[in-house]
């Protein structure tokens, strides 16, 4: 029955990240966290994330903003290996309450449409693409504040979702060697997860336009972005 529940919770995920940008490490790490406990949830899930987000960014690489994603990339980098190596000495319930507040105001920029208001200027910019990869290499949770931080960037929507994927998958690719190198047993323990989660993921990454282009964006974001806060407040409570 887990087992059934990861492989829909994985699609949606991909659906969802298709349209909102985010949503793969938001449900998936709290799911594979019962199994396994919020530590090797945040390891075992950056490998379907960055299967998802690394199909996202070839889909739309031609949109990529390389100047501002050269910048600001280098700097999800270097908070996203920062993240990772600190993620090694955090026990599970630590993880488990940073995860659950990043979730909780993720959900409540959504919901209340905040982040797109939000302006930091350059600087604060520069820190919050700090700040995005350091939580994506931590706890796995990032694209709350990267939309944030990108949002300060002149560029067109479509630019904008690019630039933050390919920001993604630079987070994913420094964080997965320390995760790997760490925890290798817990991988290759419970490799059937990571296919029930991985393949999924593929498909509903590759389907998420075709069937959500029909719903209003804005309408979508703030339901997503309200699950995001009931899931994290949910986790927070009753841990």
């Amino acid at each position: 029955m887990f087992e059934l529940w990861l492989v829909v919770v994985s699609f949606v995920a991909g659906l969802t990240a298709s349209v909102a940008g985010f949503g793969i490490g938001s449900f998936l790490i709290p799911l594979t966290s019962v199994r396994v406990g919020t530590k090797i949830a945040v390891a075992l899930v950056s490998l379907p994330h960055f299967l998802g987000t690394s199909l996202r960014f070839w889909l739309l690489k031609s949109r990529v903003n390389r100047q501002i994603l050269i910048r600001f990339g280098l700097l999800c980098a270097v908070g996203g290996l920062t993240g990772a190596l600190l993620h090694v000495f955090f026990v599970s319930d630590v993880l488990r309450v940073i995860f659950s507040i990043m979730l909780i105001l993720a959900g409540i920029l959504g919901v209340l449409q905040v982040s797109e208001r939000i302006r930091f200027g350059k600087v604060g910019a520069a820190v919050a693409g700090l700040a995005s990869g350091f939580f994506g290499g931590l706890v796995g949770e990032q694209g709350g504040i990267r939309s944030v931080a990108l949002l300060n960037f002149d560029i067109q929507k479509e630019a904008f979702i690019a630039t933050a994927t390919a920001s993604g998958v630079i987070v994913d690719v420094v964080r997965m060697p320390v995760y790997f190198l760490t925890q290798f047993s817990q991988f290759t323990e419970f490799y059937p997860l990571l296919i029930f989660m991985s393949v999924p993921v593929l498909a509903g990454t590759i389907t998420g336009k075709a069937v959500l282009n029909r719903i209003p964006e804005s309408f979508f974001r703030r339901i997503v972005s309200l699950l995001v806060l009931l899931l994290g407040a949910y986790l927070l409570l009753t841990g």
